[in-house]
């Protein structure tokens, strides 16, 4: 009974923690979009924006990231033999690449605040897909352990996920155009002559 409580809770963890990591990007993308604007917008968007990602660092990520590691350790005391399993041992590595993904976020929070960071919103949204990649791979050896498939299905699953990756990170570059040519727009009109001249 112990076994299945711990693995509620696991779960529960993990959903809490990739909620936190997934939107924290979002929020440095916007905090280094607030840049572009101008003056006192820029200022007032960037210490909003600070104090957004602390409070979800802080409060539901670091959290959901010690609770998730928590209730593994208590799964594994409970079931040790679950450490000789190939697909665990794979899935351990995973999940310590999404720690250091953790940590080094924690790591722009603070170069952000403090006006370091350079990253561009652009590379910040490439960034923001590393959960889902990560996601996805412990989500698939949770659920198909050793037998990890091979076939058309699966390679279907995979191109779709790329797609979908893909389209986002299209969809986001189009609106920064958009964007950059709305601003063009007002500044070229007023370059130009005024048609007809004064009497």
């Amino acid at each position: 009974m112990n076994y299945l409580w711990f693995k509620a809770f696991h779960i529960v963890g993990v959903v809490v923690w990739f909620a936190g990591l997934f939107y924290l990007v979002r929020l440095f993308v916007y905090h280094v979009e607030a840049n572009e604007q101008p003056e006192p917008a820029r200022s007032i968007l960037q210490t909003q924006y600070a104090i957004m990602e602390k409070r979800l660092y802080k409060l539901i990520t670091t959290p959901g990231m010690v609770l998730t590691v928590a209730m593994a350790i208590a799964l594994l005391v409970t079931a040790p033999d679950l450490l000789k399993e190939t697909w665990l041992q794979v899935k351990l590595g995973f999940v310590a690449l999404t720690i250091g993904y953790h940590h080094y976020c924690g790591r722009l929070m603070k170069q952000l605040e403090a006006g370091t960071c350079k990253w561009s919103s652009q590379q910040l949204r490439g960034l923001n897909e590393a959960p889902t990649v990560l996601l996805v791979v412990v989500v698939l050896l949770v659920v198909f352990k050793n037998q990890l498939p091979t076939d058309v299905t699966a390679w279907g699953m995979l191109a779709l996920v790329i797609a979908m990756a893909a389209i986002i990170q299209f969809y986001a570059r189009k609106r920064r155009l958009d964007k950059e040519r709305a601003a063009l727009v007002p500044t070229a009109q007023m370059n130009q002559p005024s048609v007809g001249g004064s009497t």
